[in-house]
């Protein structure tokens, strides 16, 4: 090939984890993503913001496959989602290719979901060994090890209803790491917390977001949004009104829309 030197070889990129393209979706004949379009990057931070009603969270549930959309492009690793009918009846085509998909991009929600009769190790360690049929003798020691990272070593025997809600979701966290997903979507983790349990979820965040995990992240949490993002995403009615390096968009927003969303919501 002109131009390659003896021994040199072709790096060819690796395709976006994640990547949305031109996504519909309605609920009847209420549009609520009106061509979204998003990547995410290998170890990159992405966060969406906006008001309630914007289409974070179905956004979020279109990229797990949660939600079925109704045009538009949605890919794991470069891999497109296979489709089947059309508008308000298209749905996903390969049964396998779903499983995949959502075993690669593990959720963490607002509210908990763990499962109220089984320990808090149990919880972590159910999906491994169901789903990937993993052996406990595997699993068990990487969900203690997780349990710790998330600082909650000492709940592994405990049932969830003993845990604060803080605890619950740093549980939770630890359920979707034991899956070695390729990236984590976060739905609104610290919003059902108070302030002093909010802190624990976050440091949390902020210290998978610093090992450099691929992360979609939807919140009302501006300043975790401002440390953790390497891009930002405001929605609005359901349409990308403003994105970028979180310095442009909380630093110098551009649009009326955004502007008037941080000076109600950012906390001096």
């Amino acid at each position: 090939m002109a131009g390659l030197k003896q021994n040199e070889t072709i790096v060819t990129p690796l395709p976006p984890v994640i990547e949305i393209s031109d996504l519909h979706k309605a609920y009847g004949s209420l549009e609520v993503l009106k061509g979204v379009s998003l990547r995410a990057e290998r170890g990159q931070v992405v966060s969406l913001i906006g008001s309630s009603g914007s289409g974070k969270s179905t956004l979020l549930r279109c990229a797990n496959l949660l939600e079925d959309s109704q045009s538009g492009e949605v890919l794991f690793e470069g891999e497109a989602v296979k489709w089947r009918g059309q508008g308000l009846h298209r749905h996903p085509a390969d049964r396998a290719q779903v499983v995949r998909f959502r075993t690669n991009l593990a959720m963490v929600f607002q509210q908990f979901n763990l499962w109220s009769h089984m320990s808090v190790l149990q919880n972590v360690m159910e999906a491994p060994l169901t789903v990937l049929g993993e052996s406990r003798s595997t699993v068990e020691p990487r969900a203690r090890a997780l349990l710790e990272k998330v600082g909650i070593g000492e709940k592994a025997e405990a049932w969830p209803a003993q845990l604060s809600g803080g605890q619950q979701q740093r549980a939770a966290i630890a359920r979707a790491l034991c899956m070695q997903p390729k990236a984590l979507l976060f739905d609104e983790p610290t919003s059902a917390l108070d302030p002093e349990l909010q802190a624990e979820v976050v440091k949390v965040i902020k210290d998978l977001a610093s090992e450099h995990r691929t992360m979609i992240l939807v919140t009302h949490d501006m300043r975790l949004a401002a440390d953790v993002s390497n891009h930002v995403i405001f929605l609005h009615q359901g349409r990308i009104e403003e994105e970028g390096p979180p310095a442009d968009l909380f630093g110098a927003p551009r649009s009326e829309r955004l502007k008037q969303f941080l000076s109600a919501t950012m906390v001096a």
